[in-house]
């Protein structure tokens, strides 16, 4: 009987959705459970968005050209202009969501047996798309106890070899909140030019910055946009992760005409979706605002919780909408399993995102986990609740 390959075999499930079964059956035996394991907004997509899928009345539905539909890319460009990033539409490559972008980016710049260097935690992700690529990761260590912050350079440069090409950064952060400074994206493009290595800037959360802090792009670093490969999405930024609109772009031209060699591969991302995602330029601020305003009032909520629980450890996050928060315990999965297959207050239960899968390190992130706080606050306050009476039980059985 045929095998499946070493490279599947490999490859990890992911710590977001691998639990979901148990998840399913509690809902099955009449548990409501409370999903604070994945960042899938509840905030409502713009109508503007939904109704293009409507307004479409071709007769055939054809493929788009492989870069993206002119006015697809048009509007991303117009879009650039509100953040002083400079993008023309010959910089851009739409892609089937972010994650696309991520895999080609890692594609292009790096060969079978090269890593890839990263900040543990990452997006577990990441790991991923560079198994699928052949390409290990190299990573440096950040801490709950400093918020993610970076470590100094000789730490990060401690982790460069011959092999790497590339830094791959994700901010705002997935699965830390952090928003990195100015200085700390100044010292990775030095970093990125002192050993000629490229940096994957994945930026989609760039929206769900808080506290008045300023968003640092690295498309903003004079000087450096050579090495810059930027990646986006519109799944998180308009509440539409379904439609798998992305793109990556980069002032590098020899980057997006071999990239595009991919993209041709894969012939065309979705054309209505790419009609509709060009709408979206005309969605007015004050939506971002109200956005903002609510995951920052569910970021409070959900920080004031944690710190209040005896033997947790959280900085409080300032960007996207995650938190990695280290517990009193010695196997957080186990503990997520439990919660949703022992324990339950009034018919609820919450489910959690173990956070070990998001380094790289064997045993980093076993007593941690994330929590995403996309669900409304009514809910979000019963969820923390359950959580610290869950954590609470679950240390008398358990420990």
């Amino acid at each position: 009987m045929p095998k499946v390959s070493s490279r599947i075999l490999n490859m990890q499930a992911s710590p977001i959705r691998k639990l979901a079964p148990l998840a399913i059956d509690a809902e099955s035996r009449g548990i409501k459970v409370h999903h604070l394991n994945i960042g899938q907004p509840d905030v409502k997509t713009p109508r503007v968005f939904l109704d293009a899928f409507k307004e479409y009345d071709e007769s055939v539905l054809k493929y788009s050209e492989s870069q993206g539909v002119k006015e697809t890319l048009d509007s991303f460009v117009e879009y650039y202009k509100k953040w002083n990033i400079e993008f023309n539409n010959e910089d851009i490559l739409v892609t089937n969501g972010g994650s696309e972008a991520i895999l080609f980016a890692i594609m292009a710049v790096a060969d079978y047996g090269d890593n890839v260097l990263m900040p543990e935690p990452f997006y577990t992700n990441y790991n991923g798309f560079a198994e699928s690529a052949g390409v290990d990761v190299s990573s440096f260590i950040t801490k709950a106890e400093n918020g993610f912050r970076l470590p100094d350079e000789d730490i990060i440069c401690s982790s460069i070899n011959s092999k790497t090409r590339a830094i791959v950064i994700s901010n705002p952060g997935n699965p830390t909140g952090v928003v990195y400074t100015v200085d700390e994206v100044k010292l990775l493009c030095k970093i990125a030019n002192d050993y000629d290595l490229f940096i994957i800037a994945d930026e989609v959360y760039r929206e769900f910055v808080y506290d008045g802090l300023e968003f640092t792009s690295f498309m903003h670093m004079k000087g450096y946009e050579d090495r810059i490969i930027l990646i986006d999405s519109i799944s998180k930024r308009y509440s539409a992760c379904g439609a798998r609109v992305g793109l990556v772009a980069s002032k590098n031209r020899d980057i997006i005409e071999n990239i595009l060699k991919l993209c041709q591969s894969r012939l065309c991302v979705p054309t209505i979706e790419q009609i509709a995602v060009a709408k979206l330029i005309n969605v007015e601020d004050s939506y971002f605002t109200e956005v903002r305003n609510e995951y920052e009032c569910r970021r409070n909520l959900v920080y004031s919780a944690l710190s209040n629980m005896e033997g947790v450890i959280c900085e409080k996050p300032t960007g996207a909408f995650y938190v990695i928060a280290k517990l009193p315990i010695n196997d957080s999965e186990d503990f997520i399993k439990w919660l949703l297959t022992d324990y339950s207050i009034n018919g609820e239960t919450v489910m959690l995102a173990p956070a070990a899968g998001f380094y790289a390190t064997d045993g980093l992130g076993k007593d941690e986990v994330r929590i995403s706080y996309c669900i409304n606050c009514e809910n979000l306050k019963k969820a923390m609740t359950i959580l610290e009476n869950g954590l609470k039980e679950y240390i008398k059985i358990k420990l």
